[in-house]
């Protein structure tokens, strides 16, 4: 056989795979900086949440502006009789509080979860650290929180726009992003299969942010 031609055979073969190469390189370069972006994505404003006082699940005043002064929050509505979407809200929440609190608690300055009631009525604070405690909720970390009916439906209707918080105790199913300034940054509605991996996301790309 001719060497030259083997040579030359050789070559042309070198010569289409390259490009192959080097347009799969591409294109995974691509996927990896899409994702970046889509994780990185700046994040709407929707109002801000004004200061508000309440009542924690272990009976103690709780003053927004000081409990949630300087970190970022994820807030949602619930009641603790709910027989439709509630458990599956708080089991959710409880997702959120694995993934943005690691178990030695490093990131306990960072992040506070909220949960409103619906029901203020019923849900006394024994009732809500009852339910606390069924949910596992980490303490200085998750709050639940009641306290006059005003109060909450002005949070819900005027703050939050989510809704009236009344005798029907119907609700939105959303969980709510806020910054460490009070400024609502997204909604997520919990039906949705990648609602909660969105919040985390946006999260945690929010701290990047504001560390920077």
């Amino acid at each position: 056989m001719d060497s030259s031609r083997s040579i030359v055979r050789v070559s042309n073969a070198a010569s289409g795979v390259a490009p192959s190469l080097a347009a799969g390189v591409v294109l995974l370069a691509w996927v990896f900086l899409a994702s970046c972006v889509r994780m990185e994505a700046k994040l709407d404003e929707y109002g801000t949440v004004p200061d508000f006082t309440l009542t924690d699940q272990t009976g103690a005043p709780f003053s927004s502006a000081t409990a949630l002064k300087g970190v970022d929050w994820i807030a949602d509505f619930i009641y603790t009789t709910c027989p439709g979407p509630c458990p599956r809200m708080s089991s959710q929440m409880h997702q959120v509080q694995k993934a943005l609190v690691d178990v030695e608690g490093a990131s306990a300055g960072k992040i506070r979860l909220v949960s409103f009631t619906v029901d203020p009525v019923h849900d006394t604070p024994p009732v809500l650290a009852e339910y606390a405690r069924h949910f596992g909720a980490k303490p200085g970390i998750w709050f639940f929180l009641t306290g006059p009916q005003d109060t909450l439906q002005h949070l819900s209707r005027d703050a939050f726009l989510l809704g009236d918080v009344n005798a029907s105790l119907e609700h939105s199913t959303r969980f709510v992003l806020v910054d460490r300034k009070s400024r609502i940054r997204g909604y997520y509605l919990t039906e949705e299969p990648d609602a909660i991996s969105r919040l985390i996301a946006d999260t945690k790309g929010l701290q990047r942010r504001e560390r920077d």
